[in-house]
C-alpha cells in the first residue's frame, strides 16, 4: 500500500502519478473537501475518458486539522495497490508554434512552474514544434531565458531548471505536413518508451492554420493507447458564422471533450475565487440579485497601445479581443445560478443559461473609441493609426463600452456594464458591484446630496494588486456625526505569502488532468457570438466612426453618457476607486 498526504504542495500530482490511468482524470485529487476529510471515503472513481473504474475503498488515517491562518491540513490517505502504477504512463506535451512570443513568455514558463512545484507527473516530455530550424540545445537556450523560480520553494533553482530543460526537445516541421507530424510521432514514441502515452498539443499559432495543424496532429501523432487533447487559443472566429465553421472543422478530427478552448482570464486567481466568494459565504448569496444590486461593472483597461500587435489587432478590435470572450465569460460566472455540483458540465450548463437569457445587444447601447496622439510631460504618444501595420483610415475600435441585460428572474432590469480599452490612464481589470441605496436612510443629512457616493460597493480586483474590498459607510471618530466611506479590504499580497500562480499554470494543469470547467464549450461559444455578432456587423457595415480619445486619458466621453442613461456612474473614475 502507498500513502499520500493531501497537505503537501504536490499531493495532487502525486496521486496522479500513482494511478494507472492518465493523471487528468482523478477528480479526487483537487476536490478533497472538508466534509469528505472527516469521514470514511467510500470509493475513488477513476476516469479514463471512455469508462469509469471504481477502485477499492480508501480510508483517511486521521481527522482533518486546522493549521495557522485557517489553512486546512488533510490526513494522509491509504490507496489500494490497484490504483498505483506510476511507471506505466507518461504525458507528452507538444507546443505547436514553439518559437512564438506566447510560447516563450507564457507556456514554457508555466510548464516549468508546474514542474518546479511538483505538479507534473513523474514521466513527462515537452516538445517544441515550429517551422523554424532549431536544435534541442537551441530550444533549451531560448526557453531558459524566460524561466523563473518560485519564491516559496527552497530547492535549488538551477538544478531544477537543468532537469526541466533536459526534458525539452524540438522538432522542426510545417503545420500542414503529415510527414513532419509522423516524424514527431516517432520521436514522441522514443521518449514514451512503451508506457501508456497521453498527449497534449498546445496550438500557439495563428487561427488560419489551426485546422491544418489539428488534422496532422490527429491523424499522424495521436496517442495510440492514452488520451489526446488539444488546447486552442483565441480568437475562436470573428463572428457566429466563422466560429461555427471553425468548430465544425475541429470536430472532423476531434471529439468535443478533446478540445480545450482556452481563455486565460478564466484561470486568474480572483476569477476562480468568484464562485467561492458567492457560494461559500452566506452574507453574499442572498444579496446576489436585482433586489439588492443596482448595477454590475466589468472593467478592463490597459495603459499601453497596440505596440507590436497592430496588424493582428486591426482585424479583430477590442470587442472581439476582450469583451466577447474575457469579460463575457466573467459575466456568465458572476450571474449564473447555483450549479448542481462543481463538475465542469454542471458549471458550464449554468453559464450557457445566462448567455442564452441575455437581451439582444443594440448598437445604441454600445460606444466605440480609438486613441489618438497625445503629448504629455514632453513625451509624444502615438495614435493607433500611427502604427505602420494599421491602415491610415482604420475604424477599428481600441475602446468599447456596452450596456447589457439578462432577462431572467434574478437579474431583470439590472444593467451589466462592460468597458474595455487600450492606451488609457491606468491598467486594471476588475468587477464592481454597486448595491442599491438604503431606503429611508436615517443618515441622508450626513451623507449629502450625492447618494451614489454613499452606496455600498463590492470590488473584485483581478489585476494588478489582486484584492477584494467592500465599501461601507462608517462614522469618523470624534464628538460630531461625520460619515466616511471606508474599505473592508482583503489585499492578497498582505494576506497570503504564497505567490499567486500565473493563469496559464492553472489552465495547463487542468488540461493535463482533464478538468474542463475553466475551458469554453462549443455551445457557450455559440451563445457568446450570437450576442455580439449582430452589433459588430452593424458597426462595420455602417462604418460607424469611433470617438477619438487622447492616449493616456480615461477614454471617450460617450461611455459616461451611456452609463448615465441607465443611472450608473463608472466606479473607476470617482475620487475613491
Amino acid at each position: 500500500m502507498a500513502t499520500f498526504s493531501p497537505s503537501s504542495s504536490s499531493s495532487s500530482s502525486l496521486l496522479h502519478q500513482r494511478t494507472s490511468i492518465p493523471p487528468k482524470q482523478c477528480y479526487y485529487s483537487r476536490k478533497f473537501s472538508l466534509q469528505q476529510s472527516t469521514k470514511r471515503v467510500s470509493a475513488i472513481h477513476l476516469h479514463d475518458g471512455a469508462s469509469t473504474k471504481k477502485v477499492s475503498p480508501v480510508k483517511a488515517d486521521g481527522p482533518a486539522t486546522i493549521l495557522k491562518d485557517g489553512i486546512l491540513s488533510m490526513p494522509s490517505v491509504t490507496l489500494p495497490e490497484e490504483a498505483i502504477d506510476e511507471e506505466n504512463s507518461t504525458v507528452s506535451i507538444t507546443v505547436v508554434g514553439a518559437s512564438g512570443d506566447l510560447a516563450k513568455k507564457k507556456i514554457f514558463p508555466a510548464l516549468f512552474a508546474l514542474y518546479y512545484e511538483g505538479y507534473l507527473p513523474k514521466h513527462f516530455t515537452i516538445f517544441g514544434y515550429a517551422r523554424s530550424k532549431m536544435s534541442d540545445a537551441e530550444l533549451r537556450t531560448m526557453v531558459s531565458k524566460t524561466l523563473t523560480c518560485r519564491i516559496d520553494q527552497r530547492e535549488n533553482c538551477g538544478e531544477k531548471m537543468d532537469r526541466f530543460l533536459e526534458r525539452c526537445f524540438y522538432h522542426p516541421g510545417q503545420y500542414d505536413s503529415q510527414q513532419n507530424f509522423l516524424e514527431l510521432d516517432k520521436k514522441l514514441k522514443e521518449h514514451e518508451d512503451g508506457r501508456v502515452a497521453n498527449r497534449l498539443f498546445y496550438l500557439s499559432i495563428p487561427p488560419n492554420i489551426f485546422i491544418d495543424a489539428v488534422k496532422c496532429a490527429s491523424t499522424s501523432a495521436s496517442a495510440a493507447n492514452g488520451w489526446t487533447r488539444v488546447i486552442v487559443e483565441k480568437p475562436f472566429g470573428r463572428d457566429s458564422e466563422s466560429s461555427a465553421a471553425l468548430t465544425r472543422s475541429l470536430k472532423q478530427y476531434l471529439d468535443e471533450d478533446q478540445i480545450f478552448r482556452i481563455d486565460h482570464y478564466l484561470g486568474k486567481e480572483l476569477v476562480e475565487n468568484l464562485s467561492v466568494l458567492r457560494f461559500s459565504n452566506l452574507i453574499f448569496e442572498p444579496l446576489w440579485s436585482r433586489q439588492y444590486i443596482r448595477n454590475v461593472q466589468f472593467i478592463f483597461a490597459e495603459d499601453f497601445g497596440t505596440e507590436g500587435r497592430g496588424g493582428y489587432f486591426d482585424n479583430y478590435g477590442i470587442i472581439r479581443d476582450i469583451m466577447q470572450n474575457h469579460l463575457l465569460q466573467i459575466l456568465a460566472l458572476f450571474a449564473m445560478e447555483t450549479p448542481v455540483s462543481l463538475d465542469a458540465e454542471d458549471i458550464r450548463n449554468e453559464k450557457v443559461k445566462v448567455l442564452r437569457s441575455m437581451r439582444p445587444l443594440r448598437v445604441e447601447d454600445v460606444v466605440t473609441g480609438q486613441y489618438k496622439s497625445h503629448t504629455r510631460g514632453g513625451v509624444k504618444y502615438p495614435a493607433y493609426t500611427d502604427d505602420k501595420t494599421v491602415p491610415n483610415d482604420s475604424l477599428t475600435p481600441t475602446f468599447a463600452a456596452a450596456a447589457l441585460f439578462i432577462d431572467n428572474a434574478r437579474w431583470d432590469g439590472v444593467p451589466f456594464l462592460m468597458k474595455a480599452g487600450k492606451a488609457l490612464h491606468d491598467r486594471r481589470a476588475e468587477i464592481r458591484v454597486q448595491f442599491r441605496h438604503v431606503p429611508g436612510n436615517l443618515y441622508n443629512k450626513n451623507i449629502g446630496t450625492d447618494l451614489d457616493e454613499a452606496t455600498n460597493e463590492l470590488v473584485i480586483r483581478v489585476q494588478p494588486d489582486e484584492a477584494i474590498y467592500l465599501k461601507i459607510n462608517n462614522k469618523v471618530p470624534g464628538l460630531g456625526m461625520r460619515l466616511d466611506r471606508s474599505n473592508l479590504n482583503l489585499l492578497y499580497a498582505a494576506r497570503y505569502a504564497k505567490e499567486i500562480p500565473d493563469a496559464y499554470e492553472r489552465l495547463l494543469l487542468d488540461a493535463i488532468e482533464g478538468e474542463r470547467r475553466l475551458f469554453i464549450r462549443s455551445d457557450e461559444l455559440d451563445a457568446a457570438w450570437s450576442l455580439f455578432t449582430p452589433v459588430l456587423k452593424e458597426l462595420e457595415e455602417k462604418k460607424v466612426l469611433p470617438e477619438y480619445y487622447p492616449y493616456g486619458s480615461r477614454g471617450p466621453v460617450g461611455s459616461h453618457y451611456l452609463a448615465a442613461r441607465y443611472k450608473v456612474r463608472w466606479g473607476d473614475v470617482g475620487s475613491e476607486q
